[in-house]
């Protein structure tokens, strides 16, 4: 799904859910790798030798500390007492994390960029924002991703996508701009009643006066967005970002030219969208005929 959130949002946000592999990464899985190597240079060991005395291989060896790798129990007992036995490593182990659960790979740049955001610019056309996605939409989206999730992924991604959404409440000085397809709104995935919950939602979370929301009605002769959806940020220092996803991919846009024409696009779709105050009144109306 988009947005990577495990999934898209688009996800869309990042849109989709993940398939159940090896994250990226996180922060505490490189400092723990980082220690172990000190550690291991510290004893004057090679990791073929270090490899020997945890009964892991060299190349596993290089895997944990380089981040890519969870050490299993045993790695983390027996890497203590190669190294002297000083406590560091079970008690750092206590900490590490496999990454952001639920975020997709691609996505999760963006997502940290996303949290020191001056301001958001969004436009979907395949499905309703992860900062706007109602909990029983989030759930319809990943039951309907294929292949299937398991239920542990399925969970840390909605789990993933409530925690991104903070965003809205913990940055009240950032702007949160959408643009939204109306057909997003009409498809009623999940059904009638995840869709009326889902309007509900949306209505709720762009009362704020820093986010707005604009419908692009599905009569309108005039698209300036054909290419697909776009995503854009500010950040502090006022440089601007921009990020694109795809079925399997995502990536980062930095180059000045190409955030320029995303720019030049959405500026364009904001003046052929509905006002937020119309769009907020086909939304009531969608959902009166539900």
């Amino acid at each position: 799904m988009a947005n990577g959130v495990g999934a898209s949002d688009g996800v869309d946000d990042v849109t989709g859910c993940e398939t159940d592999r090896e994250p990226d990464p996180s922060d505490s899985l490189r400092t723990f790798g980082a220690v172990v190597q000190a550690l291991r240079e510290h004893a004057g060991l090679s990791r073929a030798e270090f490899g020997e005395l945890v009964r892991f291989s060299k190349h596993t060896v290089e895997s944990v500390e380089l981040g890519r790798r969870m050490p299993d129990e045993s790695f983390v007992r027996r890497a203590e007492e190669a190294t002297g036995s000083t406590g560091a490593l079970r008690r750092a182990s206590r900490h590490l994390t496999r990454g952001e659960a639920g975020l997709a790979a691609w996505f999760r740049r963006w997502a940290r960029l996303e949290q020191v955001a001056v301001s958001l610019c969004t436009y979907e056309c395949r499905l309703v924002p992860g900062l706007l996605q109602s909990e029983g939409y989030m759930r319809a989206l990943c039951e309907n991703d294929i292949p299937p999730l398991s239920d542990d992924v399925l969970e840390a991604t909605v789990q993933a996508r409530l925690d991104r959404q903070r965003l809205l409440v913990e940055r009240p000085n950032t702007t949160f701009d959408f643009i939204v397809e109306e057909a997003v709104f009409i498809r009623r995935l999940g059904g009638v009643d995840v869709t009326r919950d889902l309007v509900d939602h949306v209505l709720g979370v762009v009362a704020p006066r820093n986010v707005t929301l604009q419908i692009m009605p599905a009569n309108a002769e005039h698209h300036a967005c054909m290419a697909g959806s776009i995503q854009l940020l500010e950040t502090s220092d006022g440089s601007w970002r921009g990020y694109s996803e795809g079925q399997e991919n995502g990536r980062l846009i930095t180059d000045p030219k190409q955030v320029s024409r995303l720019h030049m696009r959405y500026a364009r779709l904001r003046s052929q969208a509905l006002s937020p105050k119309d769009s907020v009144g086909l939304l009531e109306r969608t959902r009166g005929a539900l």
